[in-house]
């Protein structure tokens, strides 16, 4: 049996929850996605471009819609009410292990401080473990990453004792643990299932 996460799934995907709504990304979202990501502190823990600016917005969504049409990513922008988007969250096949699905979110600055990494991280643990499969979801977060590491624990995960991940990124390299989900989300109550 293939172990490995499988997107096929209906699109568009729209994944609702804990006081979000999950959708994908479309034309309209330029000027948001800039919005979001024209930011210090997504310059600093991503592979995002920057300066970001409208161009790379409709670069980024383009190879968005390009990863999602062969399978192999789903980009979502975080919103609470399918509207405005306040954030990313992304799910696709670990580089590390194709076996593993690995999660990576990003929040921008006027929206941060509000959970809503945590619950969208929750939100896609719970998708991903009901209707993409795989080994194991992960989490990917840069020594240092205050922020992500406490999100991560807040969503059910643990650091996990496998080799360090060593990514380079902007032209740097970066060193990445790798956090595993623990079985099972007993907080998402019945009326959040999906």
């Amino acid at each position: 049996m293939d172990s490995r996460p499988m997107f096929d799934f209906a699109r568009p995907l729209h994944i609702e929850g804990l006081g979000l709504q999950l959708r994908e990304w479309s034309a309209d979202d330029v000027a948001d996605l800039v919005a979001l990501y024209d930011d210090p502190e997504i310059d600093r823990w991503t592979p995002v471009p920057s300066p970001f600016d409208a161009e790379a917005a409709r670069a980024y969504l383009a190879a968005a819609e390009q990863k999602a049409a062969e399978g192999h990513t789903v980009q979502l922008a975080i919103t609470t009410d399918g509207g405005r988007p306040q954030g990313e969250i992304l799910l696709f096949r670990s580089a590390t292990d194709e076996r593993d699905l690995e999660l990576a979110y990003g929040v921008g600055a006027a929206y941060r401080g509000r959970g809503l990494a945590t619950r969208a991280v929750r939100l896609a643990v719970y998708f991903a473990k009901r209707r993409v499969g795989g080994r194991r979801v992960v989490l990917c977060i840069e020594d240092g990453n205050a922020a992500s590491e406490a999100v991560a624990k807040a969503a059910g995960f643990v650091p996990t004792d496998d080799e360090p991940v060593l990514r380079v990124a902007k032209g740097r390299e970066v060193i990445l643990r790798t956090w595993s989900h623990l079985d099972g989300d007993e907080a998402l109550s019945e009326r959040h299932r999906l």
